[in-house]
């Protein structure tokens, strides 16, 4: 396995890790809503940082090209998901999201048995790209809220302008998800059908 590969493995590590500081055991202690953020920002990058080492080092894989948008839905899944739990989003958007990338990534699977490899459609790339950057937002605005809450008053009126915030961000990535995902099938449409 290649450089480029680890760090995609360790990107799916560092979500199961994530995952574990949403417990609800751990929701009164503060700081782990911070460890939380520099987590997915780390993993964030590693995004960014296998694509570019494998393509600059010549190490791009049929395993690379598989496993690293894998990583990046299990990542942005798993903080989705951890939304949900806390109320922060709707379960409707987060089920649109999820229906997508079962969709794709059962066709990417489908493929791969077949012998062919469906690379990410640039619409994928964009759609990925702005969820990192809502999650990023709602994970700021869940770090603030904490430490507002730990050392002053928390103002209720924050709460419904974060949220609002939040919900017309969810809907703008709901609408570039589905856009994505009908992008994927139409760019794709010509090996689909010969699967």
């Amino acid at each position: 396995m290649n450089l480029a590969n680890k760090i995609t493995m360790l990107r799916i590590i560092l979500t199961f890790v994530f995952a574990l500081l949403f417990l609800p055991a751990l929701d009164k202690i503060w700081w782990t809503k911070l460890l939380a953020l520099v987590i997915f920002i780390f993993a964030a990058v590693s995004d960014f940082l296998d694509g570019f080492i494998a393509k600059r080092r010549n190490m791009v894989t049929d395993f690379g090209r598989f496993m690293d948008p894998i990583a990046d839905k299990i990542l942005v899944l798993t903080a989705f998901a951890a939304f949900v739990q806390l109320q922060l989003i709707d379960a409707w958007m987060f089920m649109i999201i999820v229906s997508r990338e079962i969709l794709i990534t059962s066709l990417r699977l489908f493929a791969l048995n077949k012998g062919k490899v469906l690379s990410a459609a640039r619409a994928g790339k964009h759609k990925t790209v702005l969820q990192m950057l809502v999650i990023f937002t709602i994970l700021g605005f869940i770090l603030l809220k904490e430490v507002v809450l730990k050392y002053f008053t928390w103002n209720p009126a924050w709460e419904s302008v974060f949220r609002q915030g939040i919900f017309y961000l969810m809907l703008l990535t709901v609408a570039l998800t589905l856009y994505s995902g009908l992008s994927y099938l139409w760019d794709n449409r010509k090996i689909i059908t010969r699967l």
